[in-house]
């Protein structure tokens, strides 16, 4: 049995259909039981609840052969901190009584530090803490920049014709695409091949800076003229609390791209084995162009 909690995010449901299409045993854990009924089947199970309920937790991760972990996101927390520390000591203390054995954990670069990287201290301390379970095999994956946050510029795109964050245009930084994270953390999650603690970093396909990335997707669009703009952060911060992201939460994801901007993140020298595959103009065709052309019809 491997068992996935945030089976219906943008990395655990991609997992969760790779191992189902290999025929694997796998439980799903998510909020709503509704929103994973499309995953189940023969080999899938669906555990709904919340991962702050550590008995729950147990529940879910009896007889696991591996689980994948991650911090839930949740981006209404009034105090992210707080909220990421309670449900990482749910799952650490899950994980001990229930008495699995291999973990693989989604992390982030820039985890390696303890302050001045906005959300992903929060991820830092997880890791952290479960490094101190004993008898746990634990792999923290410390994937890149996500290509899927650019798709929150599909909406300035349509209204304004331009592309914006708070991270320099100009700085080359790696960016992945979540299908090679997930597909990296299936295999793992299957053979095992890890143990004690220890940690992976995923670079994507090759570094871009978000002048360059502007560029091909005004290319993807048909949109020639497409430029990026850094959004000042005060800026920045009251759009994202229009978005519906706590002022908390904006704060430290302002933060974590001044930390980007300000080249604070350290990268492992690239390599085979942490670059993936799926460049950044397949993932403009497989998802941002469909993703602007679904925002244009609306």
């Amino acid at each position: 049995m491997i068992t996935i909690l945030g089976a219906t995010g943008n990395v655990g449901s991609k997992i969760a259909n790779i191992l189902i299409k290999k025929g694997k045993k796998v439980r799903l854990i998510a909020r709503s039981k509704e929103q994973l009924k499309p995953l189940l089947g023969k080999s899938a199970e669906a555990f709904s609840g919340d991962a702050l309920d550590t008995e729950f937790l147990v529940k879910a991760f009896k007889e696991s052969h591996a689980v994948f972990t991650l911090i839930p996101p949740n981006l209404k927390a009034d105090n992210f901190m707080s909220y990421a520390d309670k449900i990482g000591e749910s799952i650490a203390w899950a994980l001990k009584i229930a008495g699995v054995k291999h973990v693989v954990n989604l992390s982030s670069v820039g985890a390696d530090l303890s302050e001045g990287t906005g959300l992903i201290v929060g991820l830092h301390n997880q890791e952290e803490r479960l490094n101190k379970i004993k008898g746990l095999n634990v792999l923290h994956l410390r994937p890149t920049f996500f290509m899927e946050n650019l798709l929150m510029s599909t909406e300035l795109i349509r209204a304004k014709g331009v592309v914006g964050n708070t991270i320099r245009g100009d700085i080359k930084f790696p960016m992945i695409a979540t299908k090679d994270v997930a597909v990296y953390a299936a295999e793992l999650l299957i053979n095992k091949a890890f143990s004690g603690f220890s940690v992976r970093y995923l670079l994507g396909q090759r570094d871009l800076s978000l002048i360059e990335a502007t560029q091909i997707i005004g290319m993807k669009i048909n949109k020639f003229g497409l430029f990026y703009i850094m959004i000042p952060s005060d800026e920045a911060r009251k759009g994202l609390v229009a978005m519906g992201l706590s002022p908390d939460v904006s704060k430290l994801y302002i933060e974590m791209n001044r930390a980007i901007s300000e080249d604070c993140i350290r990268y492992e020298k690239r390599t085979t084995e942490n670059t993936t595959p799926t460049a950044f103009e397949v993932f403009c065709d497989e998802v941002i162009v469909p993703a602007y052309l679904n925002k244009v019809a609306a």
